[in-house]
């Protein structure tokens, strides 16, 4: 394997009574992606907070290791290897995007004329340079997250923690940052990503890991989770709202999609399961205008792991499949 940028073993961490993490194993090989996922409240924040030094974690936890470090004695040195992004910004909006920068520079202890040109260097690379004079609270939400991660970058990090750094964005902004950080990662840049857009994590990371209920569920490419579910779900969609509804209060168990009319049935592919659900249709008299069944998506694998009370008997087998 690569060198690891992040290892960790036997990682814990309790709020309270509740275990947040129960002795989960994580490694990052340099150079490239990790996109943590995991329901709200799941503990990816409480991740990236310890791998960054921001909290401890519990005693007994096993090793940790980031940028070559052992978190519990070379912390500064850790802090040192790595930038952070988190889900809020860091940017000042009483002051210009240069002068954010530029505190940014003085932190890191840079000269002034290594800060400036560091400034101007990373201005320029994310498309700020016209703004720069101008005070943040005037930017966009893409601007902002952009300012976010030039500062980051301000101290030449080789691993970035980016904590949902897409979230509240536009589709255009958003996409625009997932170029960014495929930039970042082609330049040899780790990038510890969490978020909450399952497209996001297809798109970019290298392997993902599915945390759910203090394990990591499911661990792999994208490509070898979807391999996970192999039925997928069944899509019903409708033109009438009122039929739409009265589908809705027929299948309680199926996602809904109020905006689109569409709902969505997990399904394990089987023609048994399908001749069920048309069965259920026929016996309430309801007729879909579209009815389809999509190859399974990162979606299929997230409500699948997460979902479900015997989500752990599943990764066992991906796990023997992807390592």
């Amino acid at each position: 394997m690569k060198n690891l940028a992040v290892e960790a073993s036997g990682l814990r961490n309790t709020c309270g009574e509740k275990a947040v993490f129960d002795g989960i194993d994580l490694a990052v090989p340099a150079g490239t992606v990790l996109a943590l996922l995991g329901p709200n409240g799941a503990g990816k924040t409480t991740a990236v907070k310890i791998l960054s030094t921001l909290v401890p974690p519990d005693p007994g936890a096993g090793p940790i290791r980031v940028g070559g470090h052992d978190l519990a004695t070379e912390r500064q040195a850790v802090r040192a290897a790595i930038g952070v992004t988190g889900q809020f910004s860091a940017v000042d909006g009483l002051i210009t995007g240069e002068e954010n920068m530029l505190l940014m520079a003085d932190l890191h202890h840079l000269s002034r004329t290594e800060g400036r040109r560091a400034t101007a260097e990373l201005l320029e690379r994310f498309d700020l340079t016209d703004a720069a004079k101008k005070p943040a609270s005037t930017y966009s939400g893409g601007m902002k997250r952009r300012l976010d991660i030039a500062m980051t970058l301000v101290g030449g990090p080789r691993i970035i923690f980016l904590d949902e750094p897409t979230t509240g964005l536009d589709p255009r902004s958003r996409h625009n940052m997932w170029q960014i950080i495929r930039e970042l990662v082609s330049d040899g840049v780790t990038i510890f990503l969490t978020t909450q857009y399952l497209e996001e994590a297809d798109e970019l990371a290298d392997r993902i890991a599915v945390l759910n209920d203090g394990k990591i569920a499911a661990e792999g490419t994208a490509k070898e989770l979807k391999r996970l579910i192999p039925g997928g779900h069944i899509r019903l969609r409708f033109t009438d709202p009122a039929t739409y509804r009265h589908t809705a209060t027929t299948l309680p168990d199926a996602t809904h999609d109020d905006e689109g009319l569409s709902l969505q049935i997990l399904s394990n592919g089987s023609q048994q399961e399908l001749r069920t659900i048309l069965d259920r249709l026929d016996a309430a008299d309801i007729r879909a205008d579209e009815l389809t069944a999509p190859t399974p998506d990162l979606d299929d694998v997230f409500f699948a792991l997460t979902a479900s009370a015997n989500a752990h008997e599943i990764p066992g087998q991906l796990k023997e499949t992807a390592r």
